[in-house]
């Protein structure tokens, strides 16, 4: 594996990111310190993503809507599967793709950078508030049963 370039290692280290279990680096900035009525749950928490070309973040799923913005360096693909199939979203500044997208609740989701030695930082907003009992992340066996069509990604991401 490639070393991250420095570039890459500086946003690391100026947003103070964490290496996040389903792939690419994170930091919570944010948990409202409101919560839903009869719910230890916040409205909303937000974090910083950092995804590189070397990583993917592997298909999971959370209980939650995730309305992700795009900040600086390449394209982000946001691969969704349901049972239509496989879906690419591109989150960007580029034609033809959106500085933002909403991921919602309960799909199955990863995403990837395209472009060769690069990296994509986002911020995702999660309402309700993000909470890692709700965090699903699947291995390949799982989604090759809930997605038996869609093999090659599953290879990719799962």
């Amino acid at each position: 594996m490639k070393t991250m370039s420095k570039a890459i290692q500086a946003l690391i280290d100026r947003y103070e990111l964490l290496p996040h279990p389903e792939g690419g680096f994170y930091r919570e900035t944010y948990r409202s310190p409101m919560s839903l009525s009869n719910a230890e749950r916040s409205l909303m928490t937000t974090i910083y993503f950092l995804l590189t070309s070397e990583h993917v973040s592997r298909f999971h799923r959370i209980k939650s809507d995730e309305l992700w913005f795009f900040h600086s360096g390449n394209t982000l693909c946001v691969h969704t599967l349901d049972n239509s199939g496989h879906h690419k979203h591109f989150v960007g500044l580029e034609e033809g793709t959106s500085p933002q997208l909403l991921v919602p609740a309960n799909t199955v989701f990863g995403s990837t950078v395209e472009s060769e030695n690069g990296y994509a930082l986002v911020s995702c907003v999660v309402a309700p508030g993000f909470d890692f009992a709700d965090f699903e992340l699947f291995g390949k066996e799982q989604l090759y049963k809930m997605f038996p069509e869609q093999a090659e990604i599953i290879e990719r991401l799962g």
